[in-house]
């Protein structure tokens, strides 16, 4: 069974290899179903390489169902559905034949509440997507220093270092999250799609992350869904708006907070509905 043809390019490579000008991810007339309904309906659109993109809009508008089909994680709830296409950098991640674990190997997700496995030390969480591949068999140096990356780049470095072996649940909530994203980094994805984050964080690892994620951009796709419009402002480049399952506007970020084209746009951003 054919896997997903997405490269996994070293850190230190990346940047020399990327090709801005090809987009990141492309959805084409998207439509998920749960049953019969659909949660979201015919979404097009383009999502840039090396950025962050903000997907806002009120509760149960189809953001997350959105980011989930954006890695076929909406396929794993019973009943569900998609038509229509992704492409992850010129491959359909829907195409016959394509493996979905090889999709999310190359499309980390990081979920609203921390998710560390709980009888598994920082360092085996961290280590747990390098796992799940049988052909990867990773030498215990190779491991400790993708560990050792992964956490860097997830800011933690520093303060759990000297608690490896510890349970990953004895640490806070905000580090937890961030162990989380390391885990989902230690895989080098070309894309990180991040559900809500920061909503059950305090203010100050609310910072943390939001400071991750405007750094991630150097060297990968994000895909940020958020409730909270600063913080959209605050970390994206460009945002998408979306209403009642309805792709409404997808624009700058900037432009998209400043000089709405939709009056829906506004209405939402100016806290008239949502």
């Amino acid at each position: 069974m054919p896997h997903l043809a997405v490269p996994r390019v070293p850190v230190a490579q990346r940047k020399e290899s990327a090709e801005p000008e090809k987009p990141s991810i492309i959805t084409k007339d998207l439509t998920a179903y749960f049953g019969e309904r659909a949660a979201i309906r015919d979404v097009s659109m383009t999502i840039p390489q090396e950025a962050v993109t903000a997907i806002i809009g009120p509760s149960g508008c189809g953001k997350s169902t959105l980011l989930r089909c954006l890695n076929r994680m909406h396929e794993t709830v019973p009943n569900a559905r998609v038509d229509g296409d992704v492409e992850i950098l010129g491959t359909s991640i829907y195409g016959e034949g394509t493996n979905a674990t090889a999709v999310r190997r190359h499309v980390g997700m990081v979920f609203q509440r921390p998710t560390p496995f709980p009888t598994m030390s920082i360092k085996a969480n961290v280590a747990a997507g390098l796992r799940v591949d049988s052909k990867q068999r990773l030498a215990n140096q190779a491991e400790d220093e993708i560990v050792e990356e992964a956490l860097h780049r997830a800011g933690l470095w520093e303060e759990v270092k000297d608690r490896l072996n510890e349970s990953a649940t004895a640490i806070s909530g905000g580090q937890q999250q961030r162990v989380c994203i390391a885990r989902a980094l230690a895989t080098r994805p070309r894309i990180l799609l991040l559900d809500e984050p920061t909503a059950s964080l305090d203010p100050l690892s609310t910072q943390k992350v939001e400071e991750l994620v405007y750094h991630l951009r150097e060297t990968m796709t994000v895909v940020i869904v958020t409730h909270n419009m600063q913080q959209a402002a605050r970390v994206s480049d460009r945002t998408a708006f979306l209403l009642a399952g309805e792709l409404i506007e997808f624009a700058p970020t900037n432009q998209l907070f400043t000089a709405p084209k939709d009056p829906r746009t506004e209405a939402y951003i100016t806290g008239r509905f949502g």
